[in-house]
């Protein structure tokens, strides 16, 4: 593989900070969290103390104050080479935390940065509905202003990941009084009185990636939780799903290298006909054209990253960086589960576990098929 030049010794230096961190704490307790169907809090708390939470969020509140997106990629590496997702560290760091420090009040950063930063407010995102899906023009979910100091928030909102442990919660809403089909962004503080937070939905992998419903009766918002600009919401969500899609892209990819690492020492160490498996040439075949696709993807997945880094990175590009390496990761971990033969599908192996992650990644940040829309606008056709 070509040398990445994207990091510098600080950001290798933090690598090994998470990669020992994740060792230490994710990997250990991963089976029993897939049991319970929830991670615990200690974990979030653990990665509070170790700095991992808020690498960009100024120091007065408890974070890094280096702004850098770079060092939201290593963390992001590092979870999906260790075969997981959860607990959802850049939902939490990266997309809600990129709202709160960007739109956030004074008065709004003093009273959740402390606690987003030392991992005690775990915080999520309500965007997608129950009809909706991809399409968040088309929400329900309704903000109405009640009085001069609150909004009355009705609706529902579907896969709201670490719902059963959320102390913030971002929820995109209609606001009828900003203007037809616009919408502003609220942040509830749970519990509440009217909040429905539902069972967690049965997946078929990431089981201990909670993934709740919630349902608004009724529930008084403090206006003082406004997020940004009443109506703005719409924009909002368009400036920072770019960001999104390329926290699934890198770690997409991320996972994508290390299946393929394992897979190739298995290669070489599984005999089959009197020789390593991966000496036949059809399995070589297989092995360099992954392998190659890895490093095609591994080359642009940077330059977007430095990109974003830079303020620059279009959704276009954030798009083409979501779809290509989603789709690579699915294809290259199904070819891999193939070559492990039986030990691949056990549920406790790194290629087994990816097997299951693999196919959502295309699904939530907007699906493959929002992707190829976004990109084919913007052709000159």
């Amino acid at each position: 593989m070509m040398p990445r030049e994207v990091f510098t010794d600080d950001h290798r230096a933090f690598r090994e900070v998470v990669r020992e961190f994740v060792a230490r704490e994710v990997t250990p307790n991963l089976p029993k969290w897939e049991k319970a169907g929830v991670v615990d809090r200690e974990v979030w708390l653990a990665a509070g103390r170790q700095g991992l939470l808020a690498p960009e969020i100024d120091v007065e509140y408890g974070g890094g104050g280096v702004r850098d997106y770079r060092y939201h990629v290593v963390r992001g590496e590092e979870m999906a080479r260790a075969g997981t997702l959860s607990p959802a560290f850049n939902l939490h760091s990266e997309i809600v935390g990129g709202y709160l420090d960007d739109l956030g009040t004074p008065e709004q950063k003093g009273r959740w940065l402390p606690g987003f930063c030392a991992g005690e407010l775990i915080a999520t995102i309500a965007i997608t509905e129950p009809d909706t899906g991809s399409d968040i023009a088309a929400i329900r979910t309704t903000a109405h202003r009640e009085g001069e100091d609150h909004y009355r928030l009705r609706g529902s909102k579907a896969f709201v990941t670490h719902g059963l442990l959320a102390g913030l919660v971002l929820v995109a809403a209609l606001d009828p009084a900003a203007g037809p089909r616009s919408a502003s962004l609220l942040v509830l503080e749970p519990p509440l009185p009217g909040l429905t937070v539902g069972e967690p939905l049965a997946k078929i992998g990431l089981h201990s990636l909670d993934t709740v419903p919630m349902t608004f009766d009724d529930v008084l918002v403090p206006r003082a939780n406004l997020l940004g600009e009443a109506g703005a919401g719409f924009r909002y969500l368009m400036r920072y799903l770019p960001r999104e899609r390329l926290s699934v892209a890198v770690a997409s990819l991320a996972l994508a290298e290390q299946v393929l690492a394992e897979t190739l020492r298995y290669c070489g160490l599984r005999s089959a006909f009197g020789r390593p498996i991966g000496r036949f040439q059809h399995n070589r075949f297989q092995l360099a054209e992954m392998a190659t696709a890895i490093q095609v993807a591994r080359v642009f997945t940077d330059r977007c990253v430095v990109e974003h880094d830079r303020g620059e990175l279009t959704p276009e590009q954030a798009a083409m960086a979501k779809w290509w390496n989603t789709d690579l990761c699915a294809d290259v971990v199904n070819r891999c589960l193939q070559l492990h033969g039986g030990y691949g599908y056990a549920a406790d192996s790194l290629v087994g576990r990816a097997y299951v992650q693999a196919r959502v990644q295309g699904i939530y940040g907007g699906t493959t098929e929002i992707m190829k829309e976004i990109i084919g606008q913007s052709l000159p056709l």
